[in-house]
């Protein structure tokens, strides 16, 4: 049987166990942690390799380099605590760099894949950062090494999502801004804002149309709500070299054309060929200065259309239309000796005498060729014209009446008269 002393192990033999006993390997967790003490340099290099490799951080040049310094050092240091398993009990702290990422690309117009891609290639870096300090400690596991790059994609990962969610609600927020500064230009100009130099040289810019030039100015009654109807006429106005800035009102769609070397002829011919619904073009003006005359008589125009007709009306080609609806009492005056007596015979007659006015006056008082318009023997035309004396009293041989009569007959399509 061996003594007390037989059990109890010798200095030697305690120092032996002490020399022989498994250093454990570093962890992803430790390996992060001594990653950080030389945060700086990292960053540095991430820096240098976004440069490199995601050139729109050069041919862009909307981002800063102190700004991207800075967000590479913050978003390495949020990556590295998190493998380095810091207390996560506030887990929305440790995504304030992704997010304040995402806001700032989305703010300068940075594209979304290409701040995606430098987190990938900072992805990329931080995990060549942990296996070059592995490696520094002497382990060459494979195993570990697996489970260092598993940490590390899981957290660059859900950092990407971050940013990504950063930086839409950003871009929605930017776009609504957008719109309401896009908005508020397009009413100043309408409403005469645009001789303020410095007003005009905003809009030009925001509209992307020149301060200068001629311009003309359509309104198109808004039946459908649709940004693609408008995409659709930029684009096609585009193919006639016609620049264009559109804007949905709450009635009207207004299109502001950018005539350049075409003629107002072939702008119309094309809208023409492309707008379904009620519409008005202006007279042509010049400069944005003048866009707010413009868009009176486009609206002017529009209303020269008789209710129901469909087509674009050129201010051009309705100016006695356009003269009428400015002056409706003077309207009246002609319309009540000329037309308002025949609303007391019986409908059928009352329109065949109307035909027959709007063709005496298109024959210029010629009983011959307003025969040949109505289709029928001269002396029915004289029955016609002497049934009308009768009924009016109005002297129709007279040709200094017959302006009034075609002014009359214009003004009668623009304030339809009731049967009495």
């Amino acid at each position: 049987m061996g003594t007390v002393c037989d059990a109890v192990p010798t200095m030697s033999e305690v120092a032996r166990q002490d020399v022989v006993r498994p250093v454990p390997p570093p962890t992803a967790e430790s390996l992060a942690r001594s990653v950080l003490l030389h945060l700086p340099e990292v960053t540095d290099a991430l820096v240098a390799t976004i440069y490199e490799q995601n050139p729109a951080y050069r041919d862009v040049d909307s981002v800063p380099a102190d700004d991207l310094w800075q967000s590479c050092h913050d978003n390495v240091a949020r990556v590295m605590e998190m493998i380095a398993g810091a207390d996560q009990s506030a887990t929305d702290d440790f995504f304030d760099a992704a997010r304040a990422t995402g806001r700032r690309r989305a703010e300068q117009r940075m594209p979304l894949d290409d701040v995606l891609r430098s987190f990938r290639l900072g992805g990329r870096l931080v995990w060549e950062a942990l296996i070059h300090e592995a490696r520094a400690q002497g382990v060459d596991d494979s195993e570990a090494l697996l489970e260092v790059a598993s940490k590390v994609w899981e957290v660059v990962d859900t950092t990407s999502s971050q940013v990504a969610a950063a930086y839409h609600t950003a871009e929605r927020h930017l776009v609504r801004a957008d719109e309401r500064r896009r908005s508020t230009l397009w009413e100043g100009l309408l409403h005469g804002r645009a001789k303020d130099r410095a007003f005009v040289q905003e809009a030009a810019t925001v509209l992307d149309v020149p301060v200068d030039g001629p311009y003309t100015v359509v309104a198109i009654d808004n039946l459908i709500d649709d940004d693609c109807t408008t995409a659709s006429l930029k684009r096609r106005l585009a193919g006639v070299r016609v620049r264009s800035a559109w804007q949905v009102r709450a009635h009207t769609v207004v299109g502001l054309l950018a005539l350049g070397t075409d003629s107002p002829d072939t702008v119309l011919r094309s809208l023409r060929d492309m707008v379904h619904a009620p519409a008005g073009l202006s007279n042509v003006v010049s400069g944005l200065a003048n866009v707010d005359a413009a868009y009176r008589m486009a609206m002017l125009a529009r209303r020269t259309l008789p209710a129901g007709e469909v087509g674009v009306a050129s201010l051009t080609e309705r100016l006695p239309e356009a003269l009428l609806l400015s002056a409706p009492e003077l309207a009246e005056q002609l319309v009540e000796p000329w037309l308002v007596p025949l609303m007391t015979i019986p409908a059928a007659e009352r329109q065949l005498l109307l035909d027959t006015l709007e063709q005496w006056v298109a024959a210029g008082g010629s009983v011959r060729r307003t025969a040949e318009l109505a289709h029928c023997h001269r002396n029915t035309v004289i029955n016609r014209l002497h049934r009308i004396h009768q009924i009016t009293g109005r002297d129709l041989t007279d040709a200094a009446f017959q302006v009034e009569l075609g002014l009359a007959l214009r003004a009668i399509r623009l304030f339809p008269l009731p049967s009495r």
